[in-house]
């Protein structure tokens, strides 16, 4: 059995038919909306003179003194006769025996 799916736009400010999605950001948040050719029109000029943004910057700020702290409680959890995985996650009840520890 086959499926025939067909995705109609809907213009987001005028409610009439839109050519197409628009993904932005705008002060840090990220934003969709489907809009008509006249809008892609309008905003032309400012693409002319704006510049293409790089990467976000990571959610995960300080990630390598995490990969220090990782190796810290990987060594203590050796020294101490506990299995870990010199790459995966490290559980956290060796965390926390590493913390109570004074880790």
């Amino acid at each position: 059995m086959a499926q025939e799916v067909t995705v109609i736009l809907e213009d987001d400010l005028t409610g009439g038919p839109a050519d197409q999605t628009i993904r932005f950001a705008f002060e840090g948040t990220d934003y969709e909306i489907d809009l008509n050719a006249k809008f892609s029109r309008q905003l032309a000029p400012y693409g002319g003179h704006a510049r293409r943004a790089g990467r976000a910057q990571s959610h995960c700020p300080g990630r390598t003194a995490n990969r220090q702290r990782s190796g810290d409680v990987r060594a203590w959890a050796k020294e101490h006769g506990l299995a870990v995985s010199e790459r995966r996650r490290i559980p956290a009840s060796v965390v926390e025996q590493y913390n109570a520890a004074g880790g």
